[in-house]
């Protein structure tokens, strides 16, 4: 799911359960909308997708796995905006019960 920067969607892309995160958002990459930066959790820490997002002109903000060898750095204080994004997947989640 892709968000503006007021938690409203503008992308999604339905992918199997067991498909790897980053595998699927690099499938998707071509649809995003034009950004100045991507905000993403570990799970889309990837060299490749990274590489990816910077040739489209997009400042990847996503932490480093604690596992990887080269340590991305990335805005903290920007990053704290993803809260807009679980709190979309949350309304999403409280839509479905009704």
């Amino acid at each position: 799911m892709v968000c503006d920067g007021k938690g409203r969607p503008r992308l999604l892309h339905l992918s199997e359960g067991q498909a790897n995160d980053y595998k699927t958002a690099a499938a998707a990459i071509e649809d995003l909308p034009a950004a100045k930066s991507l905000l993403a959790d570990r799970a889309y820490s990837s060299a490749a997708f990274r590489q990816a997002l910077v040739e489209r002109g997009i400042t990847p903000c996503i932490p480093p796995h604690a596992k990887h060898r080269v340590q991305h750095s990335y805005d903290s204080v920007l990053y704290r905006q993803r809260h807009r994004i679980e709190n979309m997947f949350a309304r999403l989640k409280e839509a479905r019960r009704r």
